[in-house]
């Protein structure tokens, strides 16, 4: 039986992929700071506490856990206001993690990174794209890239990077976009929001949660750098639109939140490379992840 270990694998991302790996009868081991919400906590998973950017921490967290074949990274710090804890987390964790198992015959590490790494970059961003983050969260992440990179040449670490952009769907946290615009929608009340002229990729988190698979069971992927998204940009204010039409709820007040004077108008990730290398690609169309979702807060409050 495999393990796996799931670094912030009590938050939307970590739950999806560990019932997903429970399914495949592997061994499913979360690290993270926080015990989950009751609503996402799974029977068979091991959970185990620790702040990975705590080097001493970490080590008596994991020292007892033997054999692990695969690790995926979503740990860090998501309230990316706190400056100090965004960087020791993200970048500093990272460093903690991969020093920990750099001597343990691991088969893949997975960081998750951010499409935020590319900052201004013009779409459809490649991952040969220069990197030019902005905030402090995209530096850290940024600079867990390099990390990486480096540790791969000089030690062979195993490592894939991801840079994911707006994954959806059920059991995520209402401070996530379209989350907040559902649960507005539903209760009928008024929200603010920007004039909604931007263009964002969104994925359905069963294709995100198929591509990870992808990428950590086939024997030939490792060592390199992917996008992870649909490649099809949509319009804010018709997602907006859309929500409130399928609800037949929702009060938006467009142009109530201004836009940030150095806000991309238009983001969205270049695919060709993933699908080339893994022969994965998105299968759930927008709308049909749109409704699995909004049906799910209709039964569901987190």
């Amino acid at each position: 039986m495999k393990k796996i270990l799931i670094v912030g694998g009590t938050g939307f991302l970590g739950f999806h992929l560990a019932k997903y790996y429970l399914k495949k009868n592997f061994r499913v081991i979360s690290l993270s700071r926080k015990k989950p919400k009751k609503i996402r906590h799974l029977e068979r998973v091991r959970y185990i506490f620790a702040d990975i950017s705590k080097k001493k921490e970490l080590i008596n967290a994991l020292k007892k856990i033997k054999n692990i074949n695969f690790i995926v990274n979503f740990g860090g710090e998501v309230e990316h206001k706190k400056i100090k804890k965004t960087l020791s987390t993200h970048y500093g964790g990272l460093k903690n993690l991969s020093n920990f198992f750099i001597d343990q015959k691991i088969d893949k590490f997975i960081q998750v990174g951010s499409s935020l790494e590319y900052g201004e970059t013009k779409s459809p961003q490649k991952e040969s794209s220069p990197l030019k983050p902005r905030s402090i969260y995209s530096k850290a992440k940024a600079c867990s890239s390099k990390y990486l990179i480096n540790m791969n040449k000089k030690y062979k670490f195993p490592m894939i990077i991801i840079r994911p952009y707006q994954v959806f769907g059920p059991y995520q946290d209402y401070n996530r976009f379209i989350p907040t615009i559902i649960n507005s929608c539903l209760k009928n009340k008024k929200f603010a929001c920007s004039n909604g002229i931007q263009f964002r990729d969104f994925l359905y988190i069963d294709d995100f949660i198929n591509c990870i698979s992808y990428l950590l069971e086939k024997n030939n992927l490792k060592n390199n750098i992917y996008n992870v998204g649909s490649g099809k940009p949509l319009q804010i204010k018709k997602i907006i639109h859309l929500i409130k039409k399928k609800i037949k709820k929702g009060l938006p007040e467009f142009g109530k939140i201004k836009l940030r004077p150095d806000e991309s108008m238009i983001t969205y990730p270049d695919i060709s490379k993933i699908k080339k290398d893994s022969g994965w690609k998105p299968e759930i169309l927008f709308k049909e992840g749109l409704n699995k979702t909004i049906n799910f807060y209709r039964k569901n409050l987190l």
